[in-house]
């Protein structure tokens, strides 16, 4: 069965980790000076990294040339080419134990943790234990962990990966280094699945590898995910695909229909959502869009410094697009916009007529 792409392009490297730059420079200044902790917990968004960084953490903790090889240890890398770091790329490493907490969060497993810690490594240097989602352990849990977490073995490593930080008790955050993994950029994302579709050979237009990085919403699990699910299409990928495959619109048809709003141009911009309807379009999703690109304009247009922070998330010619509205729009009808849309989007989440919060928004908010 072929290897899902979020698999097979998995980083293999802490160079390869993108978005991550100031984590990674902190990872790999501890690994070439030997000083990498024996706790850490990785936090942020799903799909940024965080599990993919620990299992790295692993193999430089483990890598064979790295304990042989002077030289090489003051790369800061793992060499991927030893017995123990092809085990943990296989995830059948005897001394890196992986759980998730979602499922195995009493305090029955963390008592096993507890012991089966004491004992030495099978094969490496260092025994790796991964706690995934770590939020969900119960109370009881994270109270017998709390001296393991504090004072480890001198073999062993405990990472705590998690997607909601705010919920580990401050007893255990104050016991571990603290990484936040930040969601990556829509142009990061887009470099990788361009990076992708070039060695798997695969044709798709740049607006189509737009909507997909738009659609992951910052997770590169997920965007890589939607591409391969393309790939099955056996042809050019083009935008309406993406679109149609996503449900999601390209934000070209976004910029229009806020432009069209923001002319207050009632009757044209009932119009757009009529036909997005009938295109089949998922129109929650597009009031979201809406939501986060009248959320552009009015930073553009209350603050223009705030361009740079744009460029990150936006092309060229779609950062001129949001100037060119911001110019023209008045900042309170923005704020009665963005207002009266988040509503709408409440309301449309549990309606079988999403279009009609939508249409009544607009209609509320552009003639009366």
């Amino acid at each position: 069965m072929p290897q899902a792409l979020y698999r097979k392009y998995r980083p293999q490297r802490l160079g390869d980790v993108l978005g991550q730059e100031t984590n990674i420079e902190i990872l790999k200044n501890a690994a070439k000076s030997g000083r990498l902790g024996q706790a850490y917990i990785f936090y942020g968004s799903r799909g940024t990294g965080k599990t993919t960084t620990a299992r790295l953490v692993a193999k430089l903790l483990n890598c064979e040339k790295r304990r042989t090889d002077p030289d090489f240890t003051k790369l800061g890398e793992p060499c991927n080419e030893c017995r123990v770091c092809k085990e943990i790329d296989a995830q059948n490493a005897f001394d890196v134990i992986e759980i998730d907490a979602a499922s195995n969060r009493g305090i029955d497993e963390i008592r096993n943790l507890k012991e089966s810690i004491k004992t030495s490594p099978a094969a490496g240097d260092y025994k790796v234990y991964i706690i995934d989602e770590a939020h969900m352990l119960t109370g009881a849990a994270f109270n017998a962990l709390l001296k393991t977490l504090e004072e480890p073995p001198k073999h062993a490593v405990i990472i705590l990966a998690t997607t909601e930080f705010e919920k580990l008790p401050p007893t255990i955050t104050s016991r571990a280094q603290r990484f936040v993994f930040r969601k990556p950029s829509k142009e990061i994302i887009i470099e990788k699945l361009s990076s992708i579709a070039k060695q798997e050979k695969m044709q798709i237009d740049a607006p189509a590898l737009e909507v997909i990085a738009a659609a992951a919403e910052g997770s590169f699990r997920d965007a890589e995910s939607l591409l391969d699910q393309m790939a099955s299409l056996g042809k050019k990928i083009s935008l309406e695909d993406a679109e149609r495959i996503t449900g999601r619109t390209g934000l070209r048809k976004v910029h229009e229909l806020a432009a069209s709003i923001i002319k207050k141009d009632l009757a044209a911009a009932l119009l757009e959502i009529a036909d997005l309807n009938d295109e089949g379009h998922n129109l929650t999703q597009l009031v979201k869009d809406l939501i986060h690109y009248l959320r552009k304009v009015l930073s553009i247009k209350m603050n223009p410094a705030l361009e740079k922070t744009l460029e990150k998330d936006l092309t060229k010619d779609e950062l001129a697009g949001v100037k060119k509205l911001a110019a023209t729009a008045d900042a309170a009808v923005l704020v009665k916009l963005i207002r009266s849309f988040i509503r709408a989007y409440a309301e449309m989440r549990y309606s079988p007529f999403a279009i009609v919060p939508l249409e009544v928004a607009l209609v509320e908010t552009l003639s009366l």
